[in-house]
Order: C-alpha cells, then structure tokens, then sequence
C-alpha cells in the first residue's frame, strides 16, 4: 500500500466533521427535492446494513476478501457524500463498488463475472449489459477524483495484539467490531488506529461475559460505562499520573488506559467512536430487511434505472 495514512489522500479528503457530513447530505437532497419526496427512504443507518448485506451476499460468490468487500463498502460511502442515492442504481453501485474494490486489492474478477453474479442475486434490478457496469465504474472513479487508496483499522490491530496480549477469541472479536465499523460514518471521521483500538477496548470489555457484539444492544448501557470508564482512567492519568502499583497484575483493560495516558492518542475520538458503535447496534435491533428492499426496489423501477 502507498505511503502511509498522514500522507494519504483518504486523511486529506476523506476525513469529515459530522457537521461536515449533515451539511453535505443536506445539500445533496436539497438539489433534489422532488426525488426526495416521491421516494422515502429508511434511514441511512439502515440503508447501510442491507448495503453491507448485499456486499456480503455478492463477496460470497465471488469469495472476495474481507478487506476488499471492506474498501467496496468504504467506496460506497464516498460515492454518497457525492452523489443522491436515488440517482443511481444501488445496485449497480454495490456491483460496481465491489468490481473496483477487487481491483484495488490485487485480487480482480472479471466483469463478465460480476455482471452474471450480479444479475443472479438480483435479477429485476440489474442489467446483463456488462457495458453499464463500464460506465458506473468511471462515475465512480471520478466522484471519488481517483482517490481510491483505502487505508483499514486491520492493519493497526495486527500490530496492535501483541501490545495488549490479545486471545484469538478477542482479536476475532475486534476485528468483528471493525468490519461493523464499516456500516457507520466512522471510516469518514475518525483515523483508522482510532477505529482499531476502540475495537479492541470493546473486545477487553465484552470478552469475559462471552458475549457477541450485536447481542450485547441490550446491555449497551453497561458496556458503554465500563468503556467510558476505562478512557476517563486514561485522561486522568495524562492530567495527574499516579504511582503505579508494584506487583498487581493489571487486567488488559487497565493495560489500554495506561496504554493510551502515555500516548498522544485522542482518547476523545475513541469515546466518540464508542459511542458512536454502540448506538449502532442499538439501532441494528431495529432494522427491517423486508422495508428497506421494497423501498430501494421502487424507486429503481420507478426511475427506470434497472435498465
């Protein structure tokens, strides 16, 4: 991968404010008004987890990495900070995203091969004409001016895991929590070693319950104040370090907080980010597969871009 992440063109470019991000959307519905009214959609976070769905079920067939379905993903959301979502095909967009993504990760499928898989998964709703895929592969490229280097929290956990004697059990959580981080707007704010130790915070939280992550909403209260707990200790111990205690084993999460005072990370962006995951699982336990398709499904009929 080219150059590292303070150098790249996804932190020059790519990095928004949240303020930053409303007022882009805002501006994009506000050019189309009369689309906006004829066709509601679900909310973005739910449009995200049935993209993200779609992504899985077309990397399935292709059997597409995980980091290539996570740039498709990334790509994606780009696209839409540029583009109205009912401009365009959503699902020649996923297609499209995913052909581009495989390209840029070294591991490309021919376009005759994603066309088919994509006219089998959703036959109503895309075309076989390989050249359309063509043409959204250029609009994409230009949307995103060529930006299309993608740097992953994956990489910052890899090197991370040894740091923090992390179990497979826990690495395979965090990087679970990573690949969720994905149907957020976290990968346009936050820097990718932000995303990665929040994962792992997350990871030294829920591990000792054995508990999964999206099952864990219910108890979101109870896990956002251990994790808040833990950052408050770090911030404390940058503003006023305390003697350390000789002898006692500290357990892993007392170990990040300690971690993170003698660093110059942003422990606010990880409080954020927290927050940020945990609203989303919340708000997962909400989401209507069935509603969002049929949503999607017509305006893409009615738009005549199926075609």
């Amino acid at each position: 991968m080219a150059a590292n992440y303070w150098e790249s063109t996804q932190r020059r470019h790519w990095q928004f404010t949240k303020p930053q991000l409303d007022e882009l959307r805002e501006n994009l519905e506000g050019e189309e008004p009369n689309l906006v009214q004829m066709y509601p959609l679900p909310q973005l976070r739910h449009l995200s987890i049935y993209f993200n769905q779609q992504i899985a079920r077309l990397g399935k067939r292709l059997g597409v990495r995980q980091q290539a379905m996570a740039t498709a993903q990334l790509y994606i959301r780009r696209f839409y900070t540029k583009v109205e979502i009912r401009r365009a095909n959503p699902y020649l967009v996923i297609a499209t995203a995913v052909y581009l993504a495989c390209k840029m990760e070294e591991c490309p499928h021919h376009i005759r091969l994603v066309v088919s898989e994509g006219r089998t998964l959703w036959p109503d709703y895309f075309s076989s004409d390989t050249s359309k895929l063509g043409e959204c592969e250029f609009f994409l490229i230009s949307e995103m001016s060529s930006q299309m280097i993608v740097h992953h929290p994956y990489r910052s956990l890899t090197s991370l895991q040894g740091t923090f004697s992390l179990t497979q059990e826990e690495s395979a959580l965090a990087w679970s929590i990573i690949n969720d981080h994905y149907m957020t707007d976290l990968p346009l704010l936050y820097a990718p070693h932000i995303i990665a130790l929040m994962a792992i915070l997350l990871a030294l939280i829920l591990r000792p319950n054995q508990t999964g992550v999206q099952s864990a909403s219910g108890s979101a209260g109870s896990i956002a104040s251990a994790a808040h707990a833990a950052l408050s200790q770090a911030n404390q111990t940058k503003a006023g370090p305390n003697e350390k205690q000789g002898g006692v084993a500290r357990s892993k999460v007392q170990r990040l907080a300690n971690w993170l005072a003698e660093s110059n990370i942003d422990i606010e962006a990880i409080v954020d980010c927290t927050q940020e995951i945990i609203s989303f699982y919340e708000f997962h336990e909400q989401y209507n597969e069935k509603l969002c398709r049929e949503q999607i499904n017509r305006f893409v009929k009615a738009r005549g871009l199926d075609k």
